[in-house]
């Protein structure tokens, strides 16, 4: 076409992505464009506010490496990233919540239960669980992904002084689907303040920036949808106002003071007392396919 124009632009352009041979990329691609097309008409988008939003995200992409996306983080923080999660929630099943700028594929395995505390500091704990499906069955071919911050807030990633894979080990279930991980209580922290997502965005805004305590998981088993989700500390301040909209009310837990030798000379942690956060983990199944 010649002569384009307000009027037929938009459609012009969607039309010219029907070659697309996978159907769902060619909904997914074409319904992106109308959307933003639509945008850019609602707010009468000018040249100078369409270059500076192409820079923004060259920024972006310039400050992600393979151990920090600041793509993650811009999805955070602007709420899509839980709201993909929340349209992929099955109720039966643990909430999903953010996946977080700092998760890497290939952490170590270690042996279940592990004692990831070595030098760190912090106030030790015991996180246990359980992996089940959603009629609360074991499932012990699971495997668990694990992650979290240290004491000073910052993970591995942030801070030269904290060895490589820090604080995070994958695991695989014991017979009864359970598992024990002797770690210290994450902290509350902000987001990365050195990139283009607080420069230009975050940090205008007013907004503090700040993420309550959690401990990372990923959670897989055969025949399971995988989850990617958070357990919150029922005590952090910043419950009410987490930057990336990450807090379920299901995934919420309570430390619980418990008198667990056994557990305590296990993982060395001064004793018999321990500071326990128990949770299951509920894996909704993989529909059959047709």
């Amino acid at each position: 076409m010649k002569n384009i124009e307000l009027g037929n632009i938009t459609p012009t352009v969607v039309a010219s992505f029907d070659g697309l041979p996978d159907a769902r990329q060619r909904e997914l691609v074409q319904c992106l464009v109308g959307h933003i097309h639509q945008f850019a008409k609602d707010v009468r988008l000018t040249h100078e506010e369409w270059r500076a939003a192409l820079g923004f995200l060259h920024r972006v992409g310039d400050i992600s490496t393979d151990s920090r996306s600041e793509f993650s983080l811009l999805s955070d923080v602007t709420g899509l990233s839980s709201l993909v999660d929340v349209l992929a929630s099955d109720p039966s099943a643990t909430p999903g919540s953010v996946l977080g700028p700092f998760h890497t594929v290939g952490s170590p395995w270690m042996d279940n239960p592990v004692n990831l505390i070595a030098a760190n500091e912090g106030r030790p704990v015991l996180l246990r669980g359980r992996v089940c499906n959603t009629d609360g069955e074991p499932l012990p071919q699971a495997t668990l992904d694990f992650w979290q911050n240290a004491a000073d807030g910052l993970y591995w990633q942030q801070d030269p002084n904290q060895p490589t894979d820090n604080l995070r080990c994958q695991l695989r279930m014991d017979a009864q689907g359970g598992f024990e991980i002797a770690t210290i209580r994450p902290v509350p922290y902000q987001i990365p303040l050195d990139g283009p997502v607080w420069a230009d965005l975050v940090g205008p805004a007013g907004l503090s920036g700040w993420r309550p305590a959690h401990f990372h998981l990923v959670v897989s088993a055969p025949g399971h949808h995988s989850l990617v989700t958070e357990l919150f500390d029922a005590e952090d301040p910043y419950l009410e106002s987490d930057a990336v909209f990450g807090v379920r009310a299901a995934l919420v837990g309570r430390y619980a003071q418990q008198t667990d030798p056994a557990a305590c000379a296990r993982h060395g942690l001064p004793g018999p007392d321990c500071l326990v956060m128990s949770i299951d983990l509920r894996l909704a199944p993989v529909a059959p396919t047709p």
